[in-house]
């Protein structure tokens, strides 16, 4: 349960880790990345998503949803390397060498309108598409809708995937793709998503 701490814990890090979802360190300690880890175990198996590894997210470990990475729909080497963000399910999936690296749970665009202060009424879309990653801000950008962590613009509407302190469940952002501060760090430190990456968005943005 989030809060908990010790051995089971770090089992259940230990094996989310082996499904490619991103949990960070195994600490034993069921803190704020576990809870997004499961949450995107929850996504990829159609569970009700809450954060909570329950028994039926421990019998999703032994047959998670299907994961299959979009390379050929979008004009990509099999083989190659793309990040594929899935509106339909919230998730976001680093592929490496044509397989999952890591998945992320991530929030898109609501799909509803929304008052920008320089461009009016706008609607929170995030864009389907092939795109690549074309500017990045090593630091906090600060926007006209609020600030971006570490974002990695991959539009010309200057949407981007970004860290934030807030990856809920369900789509919450004005058009930008989300995933925990702390999962931006991962994807800058590790090299996930270099300048050039090909970016890939599919699916239609689920209801609230």
């Amino acid at each position: 349960m989030p809060g908990g701490r010790g051995e089971g814990v770090a089992q259940l890090q230990r094996r989310l880790r082996q499904g490619h979802y991103w949990v960070g360190a195994v600490d034993g300690r069921y803190g704020g990345l576990t809870t997004q880890a499961v949450m995107a175990l929850e996504k990829a198996s159609g569970l009700p998503v809450d954060g909570v590894a329950d028994a039926a997210v421990v019998q999703a470990l032994d047959a998670p949803g299907p994961i299959v990475p979009r390379a050929a729909e979008a004009g990509l080497a099999a083989d190659g390397d793309h990040v594929w963000v899935d509106k339909a399910r919230q998730l976001l999936v680093v592929v490496r060498d044509g397989a999952v690296l890591w998945v992320f749970n991530t929030s898109t665009g609501t799909d509803e309108e929304y008052w920008h202060p320089t461009s009016g009424w706008q609607v929170a879309d995030t864009p389907t598409g092939r795109f690549d990653v074309t500017w990045q801000v090593d630091g906090t950008s600060d926007g006209e809708l609020g600030p971006l962590y570490r974002p990695k613009f991959f539009h010309s509407a200057g949407i981007a995937v970004h860290g934030s302190p807030s990856v809920p469940a369900v789509p919450a952002s004005h058009g930008c793709v989300r995933v925990s501060n702390a999962a931006m760090d991962a994807i800058w430190a590790e090299g996930l998503m270099p300048l050039g990456s090909p970016v890939v968005v599919t699916g239609e943005t689920p209801s609230n």
